[in-house]
């Protein structure tokens, strides 16, 4: 194996940061589907995050989404994470939910409605200074429907004055990653509808402001790792949002859909310095586990990302960098696939046990128990979930 120490390290350095909202309820446009033992409130939800973080080592962080996980005292919640064995990621600004968004929130015709979502976002970046996050995550589901349904430009001109002003507000160790996804809610023009709309206002911010990828938010045959491996040339890759989808924005399990692809982006991530800790990419999940339970789905995921991290990071870099340079077309793939054929699950199997883990996390939660028990401690109040 190509330099296993370093392989070692890296793998077992990984953190890889789950979703509050991956521990609600959650479904389709035409319906939220209930499970027993989802959490009441965010205190719940970290006890559930707590769990994937024991089982796997490698999530420690956490990341919340506002109004969804508000709560009356933000440093007892961090306390809270901290006795878990946790910290708070980043902070998700929700202005998609409420009824005077409906036109767009910070894009929005209505200057009162504009003041209103950027309220909301300052009320994040306060979040964050209770919570000691250190990063603001933005995605805006502002754009038109219809043709001539507003000035394009001018909303773009709004955006820019509303980032403007978060950014200014960002205190000197916190960023602001700015997400895009090509449709949905809008269906003829979204705001910040692909990476280069992202990338154009994180420039103009400045180096505080990193793109997002969510691997969800694309048009069918993208090439998502050029646009990763781009963004890391540029010092503009802030974060990714791991996920799964067949045909749009499914937000299935992370390496499910398409596990030869999380194998490009991580090679793309490890072989232009992704991993090194002063890149500073946030390894992020972003999903909804719609019809299978959560805690485990949410094990699945990070084992997945492990494997494609263990893969990337085997290939023969010295190796393919001579078929490269040769013009050896088959030998350079060749590598590639070598890396991707791997078993790597013993190696990972391996670094568990060295850590005091079991080898095999999803099996183990489910031997624990804990599932069931949750099943029939919660009960009562109010599930966590869509708007809750």
């Amino acid at each position: 194996m190509p330099g296993s120490s370093a392989v070692r390290a890296a793998l077992t350095s990984q953190a890889i940061e789950t979703p509050s909202w991956g521990y609600g309820n959650s479904g389709t446009r035409f319906k939220v589907f209930a499970q027993s033992g989802v959490p009441r409130d965010p205190f719940e939800k970290l006890d559930d995050a707590a769990q994937v973080h024991a089982f796997t080592g490698v999530a420690p962080r956490v990341s919340l989404h506002i109004p969804w996980d508000r709560v009356d005292d933000y440093g007892a919640l961090a306390s809270h994470a901290g006795k878990l064995g946790l910290t708070l990621g980043a902070i998700n600004a929700n202005v998609f939910q409420d009824d005077d968004f409906k036109l767009g929130s910070v894009t929005h015709p209505d200057p009162a409605v504009r003041r209103k979502a950027l309220a909301l976002l300052l009320e994040c970046v306060d979040i964050m200074d209770a919570t000691g996050s250190s990063d603001l995550k933005l995605w805006f589901s502002d754009g038109t429907n219809y043709p001539g349904q507003d000035d394009v430009a001018t909303r773009q001109d709004r955006l820019a004055e509303a980032l403007a002003v978060v950014y200014e507000r960002l205190g000197g160790d916190q960023r602001m990653l700015l997400e895009y996804k090509l449709f949905e809610p809008a269906f003829y023009a979204t705001d910040v509808p692909d990476w280069g709309t992202a990338y154009a206002h994180c420039l103009k911010l400045g180096p505080k402001a990193k793109v997002v990828v969510d691997t969800g938010h694309h048009a069918p045959g993208t090439n998502i790792e050029f646009i990763v491996a781009l963004l890391l040339r540029e010092g503009k890759l802030g974060a990714f949002d791991f996920n799964s989808r067949f045909y749009a924005d499914d937000d299935l399990m992370a390496g499910a859909a398409d596990p030869f692809q999380l194998f490009r982006i991580m090679h793309e991530v490890v072989v232009n310095g992704g991993l090194e800790p002063g890149a500073q990419v946030d390894f992020m999940l972003d999903q909804c586990h719609n019809i299978e339970a959560k805690v485990p789905a949410m094990i699945r995921s990070v084992m997945n990302v492990q494997e494609a991290t263990a893969k990337a990071l085997t290939i023969d870099a010295a190796a393919l960098a001579a078929a490269q340079r040769s013009g050896d077309v088959l030998g350079a793939n060749a590598v590639l696939m070598d890396a991707y054929n791997t078993d790597v699950r013993p190696l990972l199997a391996g670094l568990r046990e060295e850590q005091g883990l079991r080898p095999d996390p999803f099996s183990a939660y489910l031997a624990s128990g804990r599932q069931e028990r949750i099943a029939a401690e919660r009960v009562g109040g109010t599930q966590a979930g869509w708007g809750a």
